[in-house]
């Protein structure tokens, strides 16, 4: 039986949940739905609530019809479901409002934490009628605390995916070790992310955690090659906050402006920073350089890059930034920080330019070599990136991964010893490439 047929054979109702899906900056997520669908699975997507931001891509306006909020529901159908649950399995629910107050003195308010609860009996009753046999969720925030607790409740058997950087940055108040405790596998989609799940993660924990990275499906690696343009165009993609570094960036164009070279610079989305950065190309005279285009459709974005000479990143925190492979993909140069999960994918000299981050000065050298690197080398850097990007990011094969993940639990394996004490002294497989298998010994081995 050839792979296909058996992932069809063995596939499963898989259920997504996020807090807002769709939304513009997590259509990697949809890539990923879309991919588990393909390899044969049923996958039910469920939010906490719908988009703060109107969605504005095609796709991903069919997604929010397909898409069940908790949150829509009127507050006599929370209070409905959540004593319908306690009533129809009270141990468990006694089960769940002990494991709650335990995520509510890691952080948090109690009233959130019982809303979570409330969600959570929800997702249960929707998972018994649509008969889902795994939960995934993305991100380690409220979302896997609704799982977790979804799952106590006698919901079913689920996964997480961590991004970063706000699981990293709070992995304490989020219970972030608690919640590996509890699932069956955790995804990190980067070496980096990975590393970070290992430090908050119980040693017995470990064998769950798993490299899945986000992907680009077949509309950026079938699409036309384009010639990088002579003019010093920059684009720059993200959310308009404090992690993503943006004003740095003005700061740099600034010092640009100041040494008269000449550039275009276009920062696609929008934040909370947007008025501060409208002020800063005010201050700085460089309304006629610089522009905020707000957020765009996916087709847009990909018009965009390839009008453009080079990507620049100058983030302070990130997972693995999707907008980086998908400039690489259509094969256009990186200049980017050096943080979390960038240098896997850029790396100087061959994909882009890394950077140190918090450097005005950095960044506006590593600009003013793009402008002045021969456009040959610029396109070399951009074919080297997108070769790199399809065998590392292809979503059908991430997707794969994941699948085997899901499918692996349904088949008659004893996976209990992941949660025996013993294995703190026992041998373990760590797997530091997609191809190489180490194994891990511990101390009291040697």
């Amino acid at each position: 039986m050839n792979d296909t047929h058996s992932h069809e054979r063995q596939a499963t109702r898989v259920a997504y949940l996020v807090n807002q899906y769709p939304s513009i900056s997590t259509t990697f997520i949809r890539r990923e739905i879309h991919a588990l669908e393909r390899l044969g699975h049923s996958v039910t997507r469920y939010a906490i609530r719908r988009p703060w931001v109107q969605v504005v891509d095609p796709e991903d306006k069919r997604e929010e019809t397909r898409t069940h909020y908790v949150l829509d529901l009127p507050i006599y159908v929370l209070l409905g479901s959540v004593a319908a649950v306690a009533l129809s399995h009270p141990i468990r629910f006694v089960a769940a409002i002990r494991l709650m107050l335990t995520f509510f003195r890691s952080a948090g308010s109690l009233f959130r934490h019982l809303i979570y609860l409330a969600e959570a009996t929800v997702i249960k009753r929707w998972s018994d009628r649509d008969q889902i046999t795994h939960l995934h969720a993305h991100f380690g925030t409220n979302s896997t605390t609704v799982a977790t607790l979804c799952r106590q409740l006698g919901g079913p058997k689920f996964s997480f995916t961590v991004h970063g950087p706000e699981e990293f940055d709070r992995p304490i108040q989020l219970a972030l070790g608690k919640k590996i405790a509890c699932c069956e596998f955790v995804v990190g989609v980067s070496r980096f992310g990975c590393s970070q799940l290992y430090r908050w993660a119980d040693f017995a924990d470990w064998p769950k955690v798993h490299l899945v990275r986000c992907g680009l499906d077949e509309t950026y690696f079938n699409f036309a090659w384009t010639p990088v343009p002579q003019s010093p165009r920059f684009l720059a993609i993200g959310r308009l906050n404090e992690q993503k570094g943006m004003p740095l960036l003005i700061q740099a164009a600034a010092k640009l402006a100041r040494d008269h070279v000449s550039f275009e610079l276009t920062i696609v989305g929008d934040g909370p920073l947007r008025e501060t950065l409208q002020t800063l190309i005010e201050q700085h005279q460089l309304q006629s350089r610089v522009v905020l285009a707000g957020w765009k459709t996916g087709p847009e974005i990909q018009t965009m890059i390839q009008q453009s000479r080079t990507l620049v990143m100058p983030s302070f925190a990130e997972g693995l930034p999707v907008a980086c492979m998908e400039s690489l993909a259509l094969g256009r140069p990186v200049i980017a920080t050096a943080v979390a999960g960038i240098p896997e994918l850029i790396r100087s000299g061959v994909t882009g330019w890394l950077i140190p981050a918090g450097s005005v000065a950095a960044l506006c050298h590593a600009m003013k070599q793009a402008i002045d690197t021969p456009q040959k080398e610029i396109e070399r850097r951009g074919n080297r990136g997108a070769a790199r990007v399809r065998q590392r990011h292809d979503v059908r094969r991430e997707a794969k991964k994941l699948s085997n993940h899901i499918i692996g639990l349904t088949v008659s394996k004893k996976r209990n010893h992941h949660n025996d004490p013993s294995r703190r002294d026992s041998a373990l497989k760590i797997f530091p490439d997609d191809s190489t298998t180490v194994p891990f010994v511990s101390s009291k081995a040697n």
